[in-house]
């Protein structure tokens, strides 16, 4: 009689092909052979090249005078500083026009994408056509027109437009009176981020009060109150410890004061607008995919209109707002690189232009610029997508 444990068959083992994931990882190393192969191929036939038509690498260029003027530097900067520092200047007015560009956008993206909703036909219908024409246009094409069209045909200097003997208006750009900082302003500016967090907690407070009795606590002007009422106590009780530079008219142009020039004016302008237009889209959709519901049950607990839009509609529709949102704000800094169309001073004008053009250094500093766009997005990236899972339902 043969064994029982004989008779069992033993299960054959699978093939190491027929394995998927052994085939997966097989799959995975080849590929990344094959890129790192590529790139290494890319990188020595580059080399070799410039190599061979005696042009030299490195970033040793960065330490060299530069040799020229830019219209607008948020540090020190003159023709005498080096590349690098013209990188930092380049970098800085970058950075300036994404972060107001992103600012005014969202302000009017919001206002315009609720005033696509309004009940009023003559109000939703105006909003309407703001967001079909300025969306359907190319960007570049507002930059020139805000840029060429209004900027060059506002008056010349002897003939600004003015607000008083402060402000002034012309072809030469916005000039408004600029703050000097004097010994003692320092307790102003504790008072003024002291205010700020304070209005933070306020905010805090009034949500978890809100959340747990039902009763509303009107935070703006309680907030209004801190934010002014603080600071201005702590400026005067300090001997006021600031004064205003006020431009003025000497020979042929403005002195003093600080300037907004127009290339930073159009472009400004041309990327909010042209923005907002897709933000609008995004706000009204958002405030649409909240169920009626909600605002009938609001209404119902005899909440105003307002209230029911600022505490009811807009808290839900964020979850919906927040990550198309976060596309239109890359999109935006992208964008703002047509800046060198009109000259404004940015980092592709400035850095990946002229810097390159004197340098002849294409490979190092086209490839700064590249990494520099790269983190700007990952930065933005990694806060919406933090902002937008803090706005997330939370499961119990």
């Amino acid at each position: 009689m043969a064994d029982a444990s004989s008779e069992r068959e033993t299960p054959a083992k699978p093939r190491l092909l027929s394995d998927p994931k052994f085939r997966a990882l097989v799959f995975q190393i080849i590929a990344s052979i094959t890129v790192a192969a590529f790139i290494f191929f890319i990188v020595r036939n580059t080399l070799h090249n410039m190599e061979s038509r005696g042009i030299s690498t490195g970033f040793g260029f960065l330490d060299r005078v530069s040799g020229f003027g830019i219209l607008q530097s948020l540090i020190e900067y003159n023709e005498t500083s080096t590349y690098g520092r013209t990188f930092v200047v380049g970098l800085l007015n970058t950075i300036l026009v994404s972060v107001l560009g992103v600012f005014f956008a969202t302000i009017i993206g919001f206002i315009m994408g609720v005033l696509r909703l309004s009940s009023n036909w003559l109000i939703s219908k105006l909003a309407a056509t703001y967001i079909e024409i300025f969306r359907n246009i190319p960007l570049l094409l507002q930059i020139f027109f805000w840029y060429y069209a209004i900027g060059f045909n506002l008056p010349g200097p002897r003939q600004a437009m003015s607000v008083g003997e402060s402000l002034f208006l012309s072809n030469r750009g916005l000039y408004l009176p600029a703050p000097v900082f004097e010994s003692g302003f320092m307790a102003t500016g504790l008072a003024i981020i002291g205010s700020i967090v304070a209005v933070i907690f306020l905010a805090r407070w009034a949500r978890k009060r809100f959340e747990a009795t039902g009763q509303l606590f009107h935070t703006v002007y309680a907030s209004l109150a801190i934010l002014i009422l603080v600071p201005a106590l702590v400026f005067f009780a300090s001997g006021s410890p600031m004064h205003l530079d006020y431009p003025s008219l000497q020979g042929f142009n403005f002195q003093g004061g600080v300037v907004v020039i127009p290339e930073l004016f159009a472009l400004v302008l041309a990327l909010s607008i042209y923005t907002a237009a897709f933000i609008a889209e995004t706000v009204r959709s958002g405030i649409q995919a909240v169920s009626h519901g909600q605002t009938e049950a609001a209404s119902a607990l005899g909440l105003r209109p307002s209230w029911i839009l600022r505490l009811v509609v807009i808290p839900q529709a964020m979850r919906v707002i927040i990550p198309p949102l976060t596309s239109q704000y890359l999109n935006l800094t992208k964008n703002s690189s047509l800046a060198a169309a009109i000259g404004y001073p940015d980092l592709v004008a400035v850095f990946a232009g002229t810097t390159l053009n004197q340098t002849g250094q294409a490979v190092e500093i086209i490839a700064i610029t590249m990494s520099v766009y790269l983190v700007l997005s990952l930065v933005i990236s990694i806060f919406m997508n933090w902002y937008n899972a803090k706005m997330a339902l939370r499961e119990r």
